[in-house]
């Protein structure tokens, strides 16, 4: 592998989610199999995650990290440390509520949640799950969450407005409240 290949594979971070042991049942007994869920980030805004199977836990894991790296999405942070407003997402039975939180608080997030804001970049964050603990609908309802992320920059786009002056009417609607 090249030296410049290496240092773009080296600036992700990656975090193994689960990995579930799977049975199928042949003549001759059972074969073992296994599934692995991946989380992979660059700490700065970029995350993504990956289901990869395989007869070994290694190859599952090399191919869920592949699979991450493929499909990775952006979200934009504030501060580089939170994100910009709350948000909710949903998958399956599972439902995640995403709250930004100030300086100091760190991630109060549970498991398979805690491992995509650690390789997002979050610092700053207080998540909720509800409805599920299975990981897999966990993760897709985070990320879910997180599509839904809108910066200031592109909500004042969208409105036809400069971003002071998106600003500037949070400041008035906070006041009359």
């Amino acid at each position: 592998m090249s030296r410049d290949v290496q240092e773009r594979e080296s600036e992700f971070v990656d975090r193994l989610v689960h990995i579930n042991r799977v049975a199928k049942v042949v003549k001759g007994g059972r074969r073992f199999g296994f599934a692995a869920l991946v989380v992979v980030g660059d700490q700065k805004g970029r995350v993504g995650f990956g289901h990869g199977k395989a007869r070994e836990v290694p190859e599952a894991i090399r191919k869920a990290t592949e699979q991450a790296k493929r499909q990775m999405i952006r979200v934009p942070l504030r501060d580089a440390r939170t994100l910009h407003h709350d948000v909710t997402g949903r998958h399956g039975a599972g439902k995640v509520i995403l709250r930004a939180a100030v300086p100091g608080t760190g991630i109060i997030a549970g498991g398979p949640m805690r491992a995509v804001f650690e390789t997002l970049g979050i610092n700053d964050i207080v998540a909720k799950s509800q409805g599920t603990a299975n990981p897999y609908n966990m993760v897709r309802a985070t990320f879910d969450a997180l599509k839904r992320v809108d910066s200031p920059r592109s909500v004042a786009a969208r409105r036809g407005l400069k971003v002071s002056e998106l600003q500037a009417r949070r400041g008035e609607a906070a006041v009359e409240a």
